[in-house]
């Protein structure tokens, strides 16, 4: 089902409202601030007077009809008050993210990294909600992914940073494991090579959600980042892996440690290096680790766990 299939359902649904009538729904300042104020509500169910009383309406009578528009769509009646629906919360949520109301202009960040390429200094840019990180000398991507402006407020550069680097992290662990970060729709994974992409890389996974059709990309070796085998064996090497920004790794930012076997089915190897030490992963079809081999010390080729 793609995105016009799913709009057209909807409006064909007894059970759903028209897109129309539910962004008319929303369109006032007092139902906005009503679904503000049960966002911010410490506890939940919020009672009708304390509602009220959070929200800047010129009478009970006024307010009482704006949270009547809302009740059944954005907000759920309870007998011990009023808490939001998942519709609503999804309204407070873009508010607070700044999707619909933020477009913010970044200075770029110096992020005192070195390029997997070259050795220089990289610098992460903010355009479209959007960062990406490059480097001014060379010219490699080491990544442009998405970033709501909400997540820039009270923070400083390295913050940003860190808050970005565990964003994309987040979001490529969810699509690999089939979950889709924007619905949690049925994520689809499939394995592309050769085309024009964003990314520093011939060789690329892209995820897309087969409800509602969001879709990213990344290199082979981001759907490694969480995955035991390489976690132990940078920990065996005295590094964290899961605090270390993943443009600091060769094998996260290009296809350079990649080496494609079969493309019928699909089988990668992907050669992770440190201080002399090779972690070889071999991924098969939907980015599955199937074995794991270490070329230094006792070597392993057994099924990762």
């Amino acid at each position: 089902m793609d995105r016009l299939e799913a709009m057209e359902l909807a409006q064909e649904s007894a059970h759903c409202l028209k897109p129309a009538e539910a962004f008319s729904l929303i369109g006032n300042e007092i139902r906005v601030k009503i679904l503000e104020a049960l966002w911010y509500a410490d506890e939940q169910p919020v009672d009708f007077t304390t509602l009220c009383g959070r929200v800047e309406a010129d009478n009970s009578a006024q307010f009482n009809y704006h949270l009547g528009q809302l009740t059944g769509h954005f907000v759920r009646k309870t007998n011990r008050g009023y808490e939001l629906r998942t519709a609503g919360e999804s309204v407070v949520q873009a508010v607070v993210e700044g999707s619909f109301n933020a477009h913010p202009d970044l200075a770029p960040i110096e992020t005192d990294d070195a390029c997997t390429h070259c050795g220089s200094s990289l610098v992460a840019t903010y355009s479209d909600e959007k960062f990406a990180i490059r480097c001014q000398a060379c010219g490699r991507t080491h990544g442009k992914y998405s970033f709501p402006p909400g997540g820039l407020i009270d923070r400083d550069g390295d913050e940003i940073l860190s808050a970005f680097n565990q964003r994309v992290r987040h979001l490529h662990s969810l699509a690999r494991d089939g979950v889709c970060p924007k619905c949690s729709g049925q994520m689809q994974t499939e394995i592309v090579r050769g085309e024009t992409c964003c990314l520093d890389a011939d060789l690329r996974a892209e995820y897309t959600c087969l409800q509602c059709r969001h879709n990213l990309c990344s290199t082979i070796g981001i759907a490694l980042l969480d995955q035991s085998p390489v976690i132990s064996f940078y920990r065996d090497h005295g590094i964290d892996l899961r605090s270390t920004p993943y443009w600091q790794l060769d094998w996260c930012v290009s296809d350079d440690c990649t080496t494609v076997t079969s493309t019928d089915p699909w089988r990668i190897k992907l050669a992770i290096t440190e201080t002399g030490d090779t972690l070889t992963v071999t991924l098969g079809e939907q980015l599955s680790v199937l074995t794991t081999a270490r070329a230094e010390g006792p070597a392993t080729n057994s099924p990762a766990p």
